[in-house]
């Protein structure tokens, strides 16, 4: 009996990830874990100094991934969020969150995209739903930030590895 709850224990300790949600089991290639990310801006109102400048309502403002690893976002809030990622070039080689939203109106309403390297935008996310899986498929650094909110500054990134 001990020896059972042991190994549910050790398979539940190893099925989670210090950077959000996690479900499945890295593995010794280092991908294949389930990364989800929270979008509140009614419960996360402490602003996180990151490397990339502030973020605030992302719960983990910045996220370690490795390739292979899949990220969803979840509005747990009570008002529509959108995860999207800043366009090419305006990011100032992905270090830094520029000033003033980058993000493109009428395109990032609508779900779009599938993998880091080819851009997504989860769509208008009404309150307590999720985006599509995102697949870690890339090395890189990825910022992103909510159409709505951005000045808030809702904002996040993804460090992939």
């Amino acid at each position: 009996m001990r020896a059972a709850y042991l190994a549910a224990l050790a398979f539940t300790l190893a099925a989670c990830t210090p950077n959000g949600i996690g479900t499945g089991s890295s593995g010794s290639s280092g991908g294949g874990v389930t990364i989800t990310v929270d979008l509140n801006l009614t419960n996360y109102q402490n602003l996180t100094n990151t490397p990339y400048g502030q973020s605030l309502a992302i719960k983990p403002a910045v996220v370690n991934a490795a390739v292979g690893d899949t990220i969803d976002f979840l509005n747990s809030d009570g008002f529509a969020h959108t995860s999207t990622v800043l366009p090419a070039g305006t990011t100032n080689d992905e270090t830094q969150f520029p000033g003033n939203s980058p993000i493109n109106g009428l395109g990032t309403l609508n779900a779009k995209g599938t993998t880091l390297s080819g851009g997504w935008s989860s769509g208008a996310m009404q309150a307590g739903t999720s985006s599509q899986t995102v697949a870690v498929d890339k090395a890189g650094t990825y910022l992103y930030g909510c159409y709505f909110h951005y000045g808030a500054p809702m904002r996040g990134a993804i460090v992939a590895q």
